[in-house]
C-alpha cells in the first residue's frame, strides 16, 4: 500500500475543497401554476363529500329502487324541497335518495310530515357509521 506524502494529502485537501465549493444542492425556487378549474373541482368534490358524510344527524329516505328513477326522484325533491340536500346511495341492489341533514328528531319528524304530502312512503332513518 502507498503511504501519500504530506504535499500530495495537501494537493488533495486543496481539490476536494476547490470541488465542494462549485457543488450545490438543489437551491432552486418552485412556482406551481395551478388551473383555476382544479380548485373549482376540489370545492365541488368536498360539497358532495360532505353531504355523502354518514354521521349522527336524522335523514328522510323517500325513494329505493333503480338507478334512473332514483336520479329522477332526487332531481323532483330537489324542485319541491329546495331548503333540503338530497343524496343518492347504493345499497345492494337497490338506490337510495336520502334527503335532509336533521340534528334532532323533532325537527326531522315536522319535516317528514311536510314531506309524505308528495312521498307517500318517505320515511325517517337515521344512517349507522
Amino acid at each position: 500500500m502507498r503511504i501519500l506524502t504530506f504535499s500530495n494529502k495537501l494537493l488533495l485537501i486543496t481539490i476536494l475543497c476547490f470541488v465542494s465549493n462549485k457543488i450545490n444542492a438543489q437551491e432552486t425556487k418552485i412556482n406551481i401554476q395551478q388551473n383555476p378549474k382544479f380548485e373549482q373541482l376540489l370545492n365541488e368534490k368536498r360539497k358532495i363529500n360532505a353531504s355523502i358524510a354518514v354521521n349522527e344527524l336524522y335523514k328522510i329516505q323517500i325513494f329505493s329502487g333503480i338507478s334512473e328513477k332514483a336520479k329522477n326522484t332526487l332531481n323532483e325533491c330537489k324542485q319541491n324541497f329546495s331548503d333540503l340536500d338530497g343524496t343518492i346511495v347504493f345499497n345492494t341492489p337497490n338506490y337510495k335518495v336520502w334527503i335532509g341533514n336533521f340534528r334532532n328528531r323533532i325537527d326531522a319528524e315536522r319535516k317528514l310530515i311536510e314531506i309524505k304530502k308528495v312521498y307517500e312512503n318517505a320515511f325517517l332513518i337515521k344512517p349507522k357509521k
